[in-house]
């Protein structure tokens, strides 16, 4: 380990770091903890918090020599999933391990965070940077974030107030976000124990379908909706970040017992990225909808009576579905034709 090299690294991040300070952040960076007040104005804050990586997409980030993206797609991912319950993010530490990253490599990830942090108003107050030659192999390394965020009390969206009759409402993906690409990787051969020259050039390889090469495509970054719902979430009675486990597995997360969503799939064109890898591996059609978000980022459950005032302000979403009473047969999520 060369650790000259980590402390310039580390003294780079911290630069980045501070670039996205706000009022509320009481300390520079270096100390043991980082101080954050809670924004002053609020009548009953209520903080929200969590956790995330960005899973296998690392490794075809470093097949393709990129290191910036995966921090924007930390940080969105994480924004993101705060403001299922209608919090705003106030702070933002990041985790990175590795071995044998160069200087430059892990202040190209940590740039990354810096700038999605400076795009949500999130303030960058600390973390840490561990080398772990006995953990990862030369190259290799892993990225995680956790975030806090506040809302008011009163101002919580949980899913409670969900009725049947309440329109489901999708904005649309970016395309695999951070999910599904250990699949995709064992599809193409990507970063699984192949010549890495192979997994380069089938990532450089320019698809006509998706009119750009398919590691352009895989690297897209995981899009950040904040800026997006603000203007809507007092009108918005659930938000479901569509991310492991798709349609599937997300939506039944804010919805009350009793409840299920219907989604109708001549509603929206599912990305020609999404068609590429079921044709690749022969992929039922509900095996990708467990897997991929299928083109939907974000999924949102409106009143009748608010639909029209939420469309306007949202000109790309896409009316997908419905709330339903739940069947006998207890699914709570119908894909129907």
């Amino acid at each position: 380990m060369d650790i000259d090299a980590t402390n310039r690294a580390v003294a780079r991040m911290q630069a980045l770091a501070r670039a996205t300070a706000r009022p509320e952040v009481l300390a520079d960076i270096g100390p043991f903890a980082a101080l954050f007040r809670v924004p002053a104005g609020m009548a009953d804050p209520v903080l929200v918090a969590s956790a995330d990586g960005v899973g296998t997409k690392v490794i075809v980030a470093r097949l393709m020599d990129v290191y910036d993206t995966v921090g924007q797609d930390l940080v969105n991912h994480c924004v993101n999933d705060i403001l299922t319950a209608g919090a705003a993010p106030l702070f933002f530490l990041d985790y990175l391990a590795s071995n044998a990253l160069t200087e430059d490599h892990k202040v190209a990830l940590v740039e990354g965070v810096s700038r999605a942090c400076r795009a949500t108003g999130c303030a960058l107050i600390g973390g840490e940077t561990a080398d772990m030659p006995d953990v990862y192999r030369p190259g290799e390394y892993d990225f995680a974030g956790f975030i806090v965020g506040v809302v008011e009390r009163a101002r919580i969206i949980d899913g409670r107030a969900i009725r049947p009759g309440d329109a489901l409402l999708a904005l649309p993906s970016t395309g695999l976000h951070t999910n599904g690409y250990t699949l995709v990787r064992h599809l193409w051969c990507l970063g699984t124990g192949e010549d890495e020259a192979d997994a380069r050039a089938r990532l450089a390889r320019y698809e006509p379908d998706l009119g750009r090469t398919l590691g352009e495509a895989l690297l897209a970054v995981h899009r950040c909706y904040l800026e997006d719902l603000r203007p809507v979430l007092p009108r918005l009675k659930g938000i479901a970040h569509i991310t492991g486990g798709g349609l599937v597995e997300n939506v039944p997360r804010i919805l009350p017992e009793g409840t299920a969503a219907r989604f109708h799939r001549a509603a929206w064109e599912v990305p020609p990225l999404f068609r590429l890898i079921q044709r690749a591996g022969a992929i039922p059609e509900a095996e990708m909808f467990r897997t991929f978000n299928m083109g939907l980022g974000i999924v949102l459950a409106v009143a009748p009576d608010d639909l029209q005032a939420v469309r306007d302000r949202l000109p790309d979403a896409m009316l997908v579905g419905e709330v339903v009473a739940q069947g006998t047969d207890g699914q709570r999520v119908v894909l129907d034709r």
